[in-house]
């Protein structure tokens, strides 16, 4: 391939992958993107700037050197490229795909400020990593020297499988334990395949089974096996659990059948794609086919569920969502891609209660106009007298957020610290909770964030934990 000159923003528009037409990607569960080919990723990558202060880098929270691989994919050096990727990201393939670069990166590209549309930064990402799988060039870790120290951690998730694999490379004798039967976390049960498609996360997983990380999974902490069991065995421990409690909503007939929380439903989904048995899924409880769906909530878990309803031939789906479109938590470009598949979407709107006997049959809404900021400096909705409606519905999904665990209860670990919100309590920068020995990152630590932060705070993490194994092991060759 013929090596591109950078800077050719000015003569070479932003051009994304081929996005499947919408009425096609809907019977499906397939990711909606098609990869570049070759020379179109070279072509795109060859719009960075070059930039001497690289917004994009300084907005990654993993800080990837961007354009150092955006030049090596322009020149044709995919290998070197991707080992520039590789070596700030644990998970490059899965953040080109699902990170919400419109926020992050792209959003702060300097070419993109200048008005030249900014480099598709997620598309080439996933481009250089996928080529990576397909010439064998990902590697399981390979530690130069085995070392006696263990590290236990709770939780499969990004953050948790980020930190096992920098452990292991280390040499560290690295047990991750688990609820579920397959590692993964939201990884595999939380987003849908037309993001985020399975076999990406299950090659990942049986590349660190290579690499010598151990799996408890089907493993509770605190059932299964005690949280002082767990320290026991090891010399150090991670808690990397994540935070699945939804955030609930009252109101009249909260309680009805119909109403349903947003990772029981996702998790349903992603069983039935995975081939598994799932009785609610079979039974119409968490099957939007032929229903009125109604999605509460307008962050990413949202669209997720709107998009997932779509595909299994709801009658209708619609999104209610108390803030207007521009003040949405959630991925503008998934938005869009929502309302290609024929999502309506219902702003400035709020649930104040459902309808229904034996199963829910509506929601009844408030209008809603946004007022003064609050103190984030957004501002609030406001219910608007006199302007109720009720929205029909067969199948309602919360998607409202997510809480962390009761944690100290569940594990009859008091001394765990917590913080008014209920997530661990650590050092910032650190990670070390207030046991010795233990430390905790990712989603129980920050709160519901980004995939592409719990794996920032994995990799921070094991660099702790092996300071603290080094200090440790100094200390004992000392006395």
């Amino acid at each position: 391939m013929a090596r591109q000159p950078m800077l050719k923003f000015t003569k070479i528009s932003r051009d994304m992958p081929v996005k499947r037409e919408a009425d096609v990607r809907r019977e499906d569960f397939n990711e909606i993107y098609r990869e570049f080919a070759e020379e179109k990723a070279a072509e795109q990558a060859s719009r960075c700037s070059q930039c001497g202060v690289p917004f994009c880098q300084t907005h990654c929270p993993l800080h990837n050197n961007i354009p150092d691989w955006l030049k090596l994919t322009a020149e044709g050096r995919l290998r070197e490229a991707y080992q520039i990727s590789q070596a700030t990201n644990t998970f490059p393939e899965i953040c080109g795909r699902i990170c919400p670069q419109d926020r992050l990166c792209e959003g702060n590209c300097v070419i993109e400020q200048s008005g030249h549309g900014t480099v598709t930064i997620g598309a080439v990402e996933k481009y250089i990593t996928d080529t990576a799988w397909e010439e064998g060039w990902v590697e399981p870790p390979k530690p130069a020297v085995e070392r006696e120290e263990s590290v236990g951690i709770i939780g499969a998730g990004p953050g948790g499988l980020a930190a096992a694999d920098a452990l292991r490379r280390a040499g560290i004798q690295v047990t991750v334990y688990d609820r579920y039967d397959r590692s993964g976390g939201l990884l595999m049960y939380g987003i849908p395949g037309f993001k985020l498609e399975k076999d990406v996360v299950l090659r990942r997983n049986e590349q660190l089974e290579a690499g010598g990380v151990t799996f408890q999974m089907n493993c509770t902490v605190g059932e299964d096996i005690s949280f002082a069991e767990i320290r026991e065995k090891h010399d150090c421990v991670l808690i990397a659990t994540g935070v699945y409690r939804s955030r609930d909503l009252g109101g009249p007939g909260a309680g009805l059948p119909g109403i349903v929380k947003a990772i029981d439903y996702l998790t349903a989904s992603n069983r039935k794609s995975l081939g598994d048995e799932v009785a609610e899924f079979e039974s119409g409880e968490l099957n939007a086919e032929g229903k009125r769906v109604v999605v509460i909530g307008g962050g990413d878990t949202a669209m997720d569920c709107v998009r997932t309803a779509i595909r299994q031939d709801a009658k209708s789906v619609t999104c209610l969502y108390r803030r207007d479109r521009s003040n949405m938590p959630g991925s503008q470009r998934e938005v869009a891609n929502a309302e290609e598949e024929g999502v309506q979407f219902a702003w400035l709107t709020s649930p104040k209660g459902f309808t229904g006997d034996d199963s829910v049959a509506g929601v009844r809404v408030a209008k809603m106009r946004l007022g003064a900021p609050d103190p984030s400096g957004r501002q609030s909705p406001e219910e608007i007298p006199d302007a109720d409606y009720t929205e029909d519905a067969d199948l309602v999904i919360k998607a409202l957020g997510f809480e962390p665990e009761d944690l100290p209860t569940l594990w009859d670990t008091p001394e765990l610290e917590v913080s008014r919100w209920g997530t661990i309590r650590t050092d910032f920068r650190t990670h070390a909770t207030a046991l010795e020995g233990v430390y905790a990152a990712g989603d129980i630590v920050r709160g519901a964030s980004l995939v592409v932060w719990a794996i920032r705070d994995g990799r921070e993490a094991a660099d702790s934990i092996l300071e603290y194994l080094a200090s440790r092991s100094a200390g004992i060759a000392a006395e």
